[in-house]
């Protein structure tokens, strides 16, 4: 028995020892080559080339809008909508550089705080908010403990300290509603009466088109808004980016023919994502990379395709604002005993799951347009269905499995606070 066991122990040790040769060769062999890539980086959502294409006008007409904090004038607060990937931050932020440009050249009194609102433990509460742009003004405060008045005075006395012109940017703004209701964003719209010397203006981003029509008719009064539409890319315009960017991140020569029509055809499946678009293009080159070939082949972008999609409905339902989750889970929840329901069924659902999380519910039809939108996104099936004089409605069911439903189910438990008063 003794010497079975150490046979059995020799015999482990053996082909450790060979896997750990054939990893040291492997990583000699990957050594011994220069990566496919030359800047990885131009493949990545937050890089900023020097020209923006395709989106020339948008960019223009983001600028007329902003124009006049160059001369001091407070401009109209600007609300930027469009879906995920259409290029809406990447405009926002490169305007935004050009206006810092102009007025770091004139000494002008010109400040940009960015806060992306979906990012955790930054604009969870209208408390967080407030210290999180005040860090761009150098003051520190507890993430908790004081009252939020006293966090608004020295919100108050920090932007007043001299002459200013404030472009706050909210990226996801959609989001900074759903955790926080109406009373942030009605605060940040009043806050140029109450300042002396400083002037503020709003820049929203939002995936929802919609947003507005939940908002508090105090907080649409005070706006004062322009809105700008994104409209999604078509294929020659997703394989024209993928060029521009696969010139800056890939050595010369690395890329196959039909890679890049294929990527842009795969993005723009998705509804003229871009972001979908290089992401797809960089998981390629990794995987070329690591299989150390010197090009990056079809194979590699199909493998890519296969390796993204299986994380493609968790990404898709992190991406949607808080009452697209509340009406998905909605729809989880019937469907955990059921194999197929309806729209009215899930409106019921839904009302009961905005009491629980404290968010102003919706109408039936915006509802119905919000399962129109998860089904574009292939969250949802639901197709319309006619019932004669009835009138029509959805039939829902889900088009992934059990461990796809589960894992979705916990973002939302998360997302929605519903743990206790769903379970």
């Amino acid at each position: 028995m003794l010497n079975r066991r150490f046979l059995l122990v020799k015999l482990r040790l053996t082909l450790w020892v060979k896997l750990l040769g054939e990893v040291e060769e492997f990583f000699e062999q990957y050594l011994s080559q220069d990566s496919i890539f030359s800047n990885k980086a131009a493949l990545q959502a937050q890089y900023i080339p020097n020209q923006i294409v395709h989106r020339e006008e948008q960019q223009q007409q983001v600028a007329r809008v902003l124009a006049p904090v160059l001369r001091l004038q407070k401009p109209s607060n600007l609300f930027i909508y469009g879906k995920t990937g259409t290029g809406k931050t990447l405009v926002i932020k490169q305007v935004l550089q050009d206006i810092l440009k102009v007025a770091t050249g004139r000494a002008l009194p010109i400040k940009i705080v960015y806060v992306n609102c979906k990012l955790k433990h930054v604009a969870d509460t209208e408390y967080r908010l407030l210290v999180q742009i005040l860090r761009d003004f150098g003051k520190s405060l507890p993430t908790t403990g004081l009252p939020t008045e006293e966090v608004y005075r020295v919100f108050y006395a920090a932007l007043d300290e001299q002459p200013l012109q404030l472009v706050l940017v909210l990226d996801e703004i959609d989001e900074l509603i759903g955790k926080t209701g109406n009373s942030a964003l009605y605060n940040l719209t009043r806050c140029n009466t109450a300042l002396l010397k400083t002037r503020l203006t709003l820049v929203g981003i939002c995936n929802n088109i919609m947003f507005t029509d939940g908002l508090d008719p105090r907080i649409k009064s005070s706006l004062s808004e322009e809105e700008l539409i994104f409209p999604p890319y078509n294929a020659l315009q997703l394989q024209s980016i993928l060029q521009q960017r696969s010139s800056l991140a890939f050595r010369s020569n690395v890329m196959t023919q039909g890679v890049l029509e294929k990527c842009a055809a795969f993005a723009a499946r998705e509804h003229g994502d871009a972001r979908r678009a290089l992401d797809l293009l960089r998981v390629a080159g990794e995987l070329a990379d690591r299989a150390i070939s010197s090009q990056v082949l079809i194979e590699h972008l199909d493998e890519a395709e296969k390796k993204l999609e299986k994380d493609h409905h968790l990404e898709a339902v992190a991406n949607q604002p808080r009452q697209y989750h509340a009406v998905l889970y909605a729809v989880c929840k019937l469907l955990e005993q059921r194999s197929s329901i309806f729209t009215g069924e899930v409106y019921s659902r839904y009302q009961f799951i905005c009491s629980s999380a404290s968010m102003r519910p919706l109408t039936q039809r915006r509802v119905s347009d919000i399962l129109g939108d998860l089904d574009i996104l292939g969250l949802v099936h639901a197709p319309i269905l006619s019932k004669g004089r009835y009138g029509r409605t959805r039939q829902i069911t889900l088009p992934y499995g059990a461990e796809v439903q589960s894992k979705i189910r916990s973002m939302l438990d998360e997302s929605l606070a519903l743990q206790h008063a769903e379970h």
